[in-house]
């Protein structure tokens, strides 16, 4: 079996890795004397979506723009429906062996964010690479918003 190494450079934003090059090398049961197999970056966006949503504390996903424009598509008909907000605030760089995930996210209020973000961190990496054999080198977590509680339901307003 040989051994593969590629280069690429990371373009995102603020990444970890931000404008430097990622070594990847190894085998991978992706890449065989059979073939080789591809992971579309949306398969992953969902996966990390999905894993991120499973781990308590975390209440939405997404910047405020992207939740309120979520909020909308999902209101409109054939738009909306399962799975249609599961890549809100899910960034990706898939390569051939590798991924690396960016995530925006809402806490709710009373969590240790440090602990909610190792819980993501270590969830999006088991089932990333538990479901397609990519290796996860970064998940990255940014909390961009606190989750107060339904502040509408306040039946007695403020201000009339």
């Amino acid at each position: 079996m040989t051994d593969t190494t590629e280069k690429t450079t990371d373009h995102r934003p603020g990444g970890k890795n931000s404008g430097g090059t990622l070594e990847r090398s190894g085998s991978s049961a992706l890449v065989s004397s059979g073939g080789k197999t591809a992971i579309a970056d949306s398969v992953v966006s969902k996966i990390a979506g999905i894993a991120t949503r499973e781990i308590s504390g975390v209440h939405d996903m997404g910047a405020g723009t992207a939740r309120a424009l979520g909020a909308v598509r999902d209101k409109l008909p054939g738009m909306g429906g399962p799975g249609s907000t599961a890549t809100q605030g899910v960034s990706v760089e898939v390569g051939e062996l590798q991924a690396a995930i960016d995530l925006d996210i809402v806490a709710e209020y009373g969590v240790s964010i440090p602990d909610v973000a190792n819980s993501v961190r270590k969830n999006v990496i088991q089932r990333v690479q538990t479901m397609t054999g990519l290796e996860v080198t970064e998940v990255n977590v940014s909390v961009d918003d606190i989750f107060l509680g339904d502040e509408e339901s306040n039946g007695d307003p403020r201000v009339q």
